[in-house]
C-alpha cells in the first residue's frame, strides 16, 4: 500500500461541501494536474472551463438534472472534448493548401476524433480528481452537462467540434458526506477477463449483483412496480427523463458535426 493508492481506494463522490473556498494555490495545482495527464500523441484534445461565475453555476445547477449541490461548489470545472483547437491550427498552416497540392480534400474531424478526444478530456479530468484528494477535497462527476446541448452551446459559446463530456464539482465534504459508507463496486472476476470478453450467465449476475443488494438500505422500495433490482435500475437510470434526454443531446451535437461533413460521417 502506498498513499496514492491509499487516495484511490477510499474516494468516494462527495455531494455536499463545507462553505470553505479552496485555496488559489490548491486550486492551481488540481488544474496543473489535469494539463499532466496522459493525451493521444500529446494533442491534448480537451479544454477545461473554469466556472467563477455564481449565476453560471445556479444555470448549471438546473440544465444539468436539477442538482442545486452545484451552484454551492466552490469550484467547478468543465471538461470538453476538443478538436476544434486543432482544427483551427491546421487551417492557419495551410493544411487546406497543402491537400491541394495532393489533390486531395482537407478532412474534417470525424467519429474517432470524438471518441479520442473524449478519453483526452476524461483522462484529465480523474487527473484532477486524485490531486484535488490528496490536499482532502472532495469531488462529483455530473454527466449531466451532455444534457441540454443547444442551451450549453449558447451558454459557453462552443465551436462545433467541442462537446461537454464532464463537469467535476470539487469542494471540502462536509462531517455527513465524510463519514457516508462508501459504495460497494462489482467483484473483479466480473469486470477484468483474460484475454476475450466474457458474457455473463445469471448465476453470474446474481452474485455480482449481491455485494449491491446487500448494501442497499433495507427500505429501498423499487420504483413503478418493478420486481428486481435490474428492473428498478433500468427504470431508474437507463430509460429514465434525464437518460433520454442526455441521448437526444449528444446526437444533436454529433449532427452538427456530420452536417458540416456532408459524407455521412460525423
Amino acid at each position: 500500500m502506498n498513499s496514492t493508492l491509499d487516495i484511490i481506494y477510499s474516494r468516494k463522490s462527495v455531494r455536499a461541501y463545507e462553505d470553505k473556498p479552496i485555496p488559489q494555490n490548491m486550486k492551481d495545482a488540481i488544474i496543473q494536474a489535469a494539463l499532466r495527464a496522459p493525451t493521444a500523441g500529446n494533442m491534448m484534445l480537451y479544454s477545461i472551463i473554469d466556472i467563477t461565475d455564481q449565476n453560471t453555476k445556479n444555470t448549471l445547477a438546473k440544465t444539468c438534472d436539477n442538482q442545486p449541490f452545484i451552484a454551492k461548489a466552490p469550484l467547478v470545472l468543465l471538461f470538453f472534448a476538443d478538436y476544434q483547437r486543432w482544427y483551427d491550427y491546421f487551417k492557419i498552416c495551410d493544411v487546406e493548401k497543402l491537400c491541394f497540392s495532393k489533390n486531395e480534400t482537407m478532412r474534417r474531424p470525424q467519429e474517432g476524433d470524438l471518441m479520442l478526444a473524449c478519453c483526452d478530456a476524461l483522462i484529465a479530468a480523474q487527473n484532477a480528481v486524485i490531486a484535488a484528494e490528496s490536499f482532502g477535497i472532495g469531488s462529483c462527476y455530473i454527466g449531466d452537462i451532455m444534457e441540454n446541448y443547444e442551451i450549453h452551446k449558447e451558454l459557453f459559446n462552443l465551436p462545433e467540434y467541442v462537446f461537454p463530456i464532464s463537469m467535476v464539482c470539487f469542494g471540502y465534504p462536509t462531517e455527513q458526506q465524510k463519514n457516508r459508507t462508501q459504495p460497494e463496486r462489482f467483484n473483479k472476476e466480473h469486470i477484468v477477463f483474460e484475454n476475450k470478453y466474457k458474457s455473463l450467465s445469471k448465476e453470474n449476475f446474481k452474485d455480482m449483483y449481491k455485494g449491491l443488494e446487500n448494501s442497499s438500505p433495507k427500505n429501498l422500495k423499487y420504483i413503478d412496480g418493478a420486481a428486481n433490482l435490474g428492473q428498478h435500475m433500468y427504470l431508474k437510470k437507463f430509460s429514465s427523463e434525464f437518460s433520454k434526454e442526455m441521448s437526444r443531446s449528444a446526437r444533436k451535437a454529433m449532427e452538427s458535426w456530420k452536417n458540416k461533413n456532408g459524407d455521412g460521417s460525423f
